[in-house]
């Protein structure tokens, strides 16, 4: 017999070992199989914090079923391969789930490998060149392998379970199954892809890197074929034709060529809102302080999530990162973008998050559904002029940005952008509408932070990525609205809004083209 003990606290510092002792006293004996389902902090009361468990123990040794899929027919598999665009937790996720259900999926993505990858991004940081096609926003893994690893999720999809459960499978952490906030980091993440890419080839899947989706061929409503791009090698340079029997377009957010191509082929797309800003560092001991007290250092790196409706347009911080460091994240040539990244001690001097508010398509102008786009790039621009016509990006302390005057010396908090960031009065990168937003926001998020509008805070622009411009139409079977056999999926299609949510789009995607197989609408 099962039973679920709720409620079960230790005060920090206490090691998790009591928590049997504790469940052994409740139960009057020592169970057979005793697990953590749940973790969380209560910090409500800087003076009794405590974290909070819920555990299950069984009488019985615990019997885990296989959890096998179904597999498609030899019969039914169809003759042309279903193709991915995308190696991000959307497309990974995707190709690990048709697999397991007898296809072999061939991945197409952009960029390189996460290994050649990491290199690109430290030599771009310490200032070499940007590679438009392997940098934070493209390569394997997408842009989640370089930001925290955060997993935690607003949506409540029934994939979410099985979504961890599957990163634990390849190498994640186990506590991110019962943690309240889990979390890989950047550093473990990285080794997970690769763990995923080698299941996937060794399960008869192609992976193909350095390959851009660069057309789509749609004959009778239907797409029949890709053109790819191949650079540096992987089977030649230069353009080629694959027959295709379904594409999943899992390109992430930042994939502004691939939404122009797919506009020019007569693809459903639309404007979606979203939201710009900067990157704001606080110390990181400053904000354990506020949130926990004197205890703080007991206690793991403290995070906060924090909305504020000051202003006409709502504000709120987003992907904030403990210990961590801002990142260099352009794409395009003559842009400047930031994002946040941590690893899994999130042991950094500073505290980081994207301090971003809400546009929408009233903010942009033309009626092109790539409006946002280009709202996206002028920004970008705008901090790159800013920042002296280089990859430095522009800051300003808080303190002189809400009194509108340029700062001259960084105090207590230095800032992580690594290339060497320019002092500028941030008011030339953004439109008033934005700066007046982001001023109201920092002082109401103040009263709930003690020190977020601290004058020594370092904000650094331009925030620009936070999610897609746009949504690729799809229906209830997840395909395009306007071309069957295309199925838009995750971040960038404009249906997910972090890590997870990603990769739980990818199952979804997978079954939705098992359904239709097993239809035989395809084969």
């Amino acid at each position: 017999m099962k039973k679920i003990l709720t409620d079960l606290k230790l005060r920090p510092g206490q090691s998790e070992e009591e928590l049997l002792r504790i469940a052994e006293k409740k139960l009057h004996g020592k169970p057979a199989c005793f697990r953590i389902l749940k973790k969380s902090l209560d910090a409500r009361d800087k003076n009794n914090i405590r974290f909070v468990y819920t555990v299950e123990a069984s009488d019985r040794p615990e019997r885990k079923s296989p959890g096998e899929l179904p597999r498609i027919p030899q019969n039914r598999i169809p003759e042309k391969p279903v193709l991915i665009a995308g190696s991000g937790p959307a497309g990974l996720f995707c190709a690990i789930r048709l697999i397991r259900h007898g296809l072999r999926p061939v991945l197409v993505e952009r960029g390189p490998c996460v290994e050649e990858r990491a290199r690109k991004i430290e030599l771009f940081s310490s200032g070499g060149p940007l590679d438009p096609e392997g940098n934070i926003q493209f390569g394997e893994g997408g842009a989640g392998t370089f930001s925290d690893g955060k997993l935690n999720t607003g949506t409540h999809g029934s994939f979410n379970r099985e979504v961890l459960e599957t990163f634990v499978e390849f190498g994640a952490p186990e506590e991110i199954l019962w943690l309240n906030k889990p979390h890989i980091g950047s550093d473990n993440l990285r080794g997970v892809v690769r763990n995923m890419r080698e299941y996937i080839v060794n399960h008869g899947g192609r992976v193909l890197f350095n390959t851009r989706l660069s057309d789509i061929v749609v004959r009778g409503g239907r797409v029949t074929a890709v053109k790819l791009c191949r650079r540096n090698g992987e089977g030649g340079n230069g353009e080629e034709s694959v027959e295709v029997s379904a594409l999943v377009l899992a390109i992430g957010h930042s994939a502004r060529d691939t939404f122009e191509m797919l506009l020019s082929r007569g693809v459903a797309i639309s404007r979606k809102d979203f939201a710009v800003g900067v990157r704001i560092e606080h110390l990181q001991s400053e904000i354990g302080l506020a949130q926990y007290g004197k205890e703080y250092s007991l206690l793991p790196a403290a995070d906060y999530k924090l909305v504020s409706h000051a202003s006409e347009r709502a504000a709120f911080t987003f992907c904030m990162c403990p210990g961590g460091y801002v990142m260099p994240a352009a794409s395009e040539a003559g842009g400047v973008v930031t994002n946040g990244m941590s690893n899994y001690a999130r042991d950094g001097v500073n505290a980081n998050s994207a301090l971003v508010v809400q546009v929408t398509g009233a903010d942009f102008s033309g009626d092109s559904p790539l409006a946002g786009v280009e709202f996206q790039r002028r920004l970008e621009r705008a901090a790159f002029a800013a920042g002296g016509g280089t990859y430095a990006a522009p800051v300003q302390l808080v303190g002189d940005f809400l009194c509108d005057r340029e700062s001259g010396a960084f105090r207590s908090v230095m800032p992580t952008y690594p290339i060497s960031p320019v002092f500028a009065n941030l008011r030339s990168v953004f439109p008033e509408f934005l700066t007046s937003a982001l001023k109201a926001a920092l002082c109401d998020m103040d009263r709930r932070l003690k020190g977020f509008a601290c004058p020594d805070a370092v904000l650094t622009a331009v925030e620009s990525r936070t999610s897609a411009p746009v949504r690729i139409e799809r229906g209830a079977d997840m395909q395009s609205v306007s071309v069957v056999g295309l199925y838009p999926s995750g971040e960038g299609a404009g249906y997910a809004g972090g890590i997870t949510s990603s990769a739980a789009d990818g199952f979804r995607t997978a079954e939705a083209i098992f359904a239709r197989i097993m239809k035989d609408e395809c084969a």
